[in-house]
């Protein structure tokens, strides 16, 4: 291997990353920077399930709050539900192995979710039902919106 293609790594990402795929391209795998190719490949998986699970986390934050205030809900509110599940939908699509473990994001973001909900509305905690009241059918139903 290379010294310099694997110090690319470290002074410049994108360079090394060009690299990286002309080797691959080239089918000369011998000089390829495996350790760091793997741990790339690695961190976008790992990057990927954090979006989901972000995503789910701001979505039931914002269908928690239309719960509880049903009387406050804004079409800013509605444009975040509806992007969320967008955003949600297509990475399904383009990783349909996610899809698996959308319920599992849902359970584990669902108490964060209740904290950033009670933050957010200046409500207690209690305010807020301690069991995820959706089905994950209506959390990523782009039709369904929760109404005053």
């Amino acid at each position: 291997m290379d010294d310099h293609i694997n110090s690319d790594y470290d002074s410049d990402f994108l360079v090394w990353t060009a690299t990286q795929v002309a080797l691959l391209r080239a089918r000369k795998f011998e000089q390829l920077d495996l350790e760091n190719v793997i741990e790339e490949l690695e961190a976008v998986a790992r990057r990927d399930k954090r979006e989901v699970a972000h995503r789910t986390e701001k979505l039931l934050t914002h269908l928690l709050k239309c719960g509880a205030q049903p009387e406050r809900i804004s079409n800013s509110w509605r444009r975040t539900i509806s992007e969320q599940r967008k955003q949600i939908a297509r990475i399904l699509k383009d990783m349909p192995s996610l899809r698996a473990q959308i319920d599992h994001y849902i359970a584990d973001s669902y108490p964060d979710a209740i904290k950033q909900a009670a933050r957010e509305t200046h409500l207690p905690l209690s305010s807020f039902p301690q069991q995820n009241p959706y089905t994950t059918e209506q959390i990523l139903d782009e039709d369904s919106f929760p109404e005053p």
